[in-house]
C-alpha cells in the first residue's frame, strides 16, 4: 500500500492468511489425533487449526472421531 501524501510504501498489517485446504487439515489432524502434531505437520499454528474448524462448527474431537465430513 502506497502513502497517499509522500508515497512511502506502508505496511498493511496482519498476517496473510494460510489457506491450508479444509481436507488436509483435517486428514493430518485425523493422522496425529493431536492438535499441536498436526499443527507441527502443517506449519502452522494450533489457534490456526481451533479457527478454521470453528468457521465449520466443529471442534478438534469431531474431526479426530470422523464426525466430520470433507467440505
Amino acid at each position: 500500500m502506497k502513502c497517499p501524501n509522500c508515497g512511502a510504501i506502508l505496511n498493511t498489517g496482519g498476517r496473510k492468511k494460510l489457506n491450508i485446504p479444509f481436507k488436509l487439515l483435517s486428514e493430518t489432524l485425523r493422522s496425529y489425533r493431536s492438535t499441536e502434531e498436526a499443527a507441527k505437520e502443517l506449519g502452522c499454528s494450533v489457534g490456526y487449526i481451533y479457527q478454521e474448524l470453528k468457521e465449520k462448527g466443529l471442534k478438534p474431537q469431531d474431526v479426530i472421531k470422523g464426525k466430520a465430513h470433507h467440505n
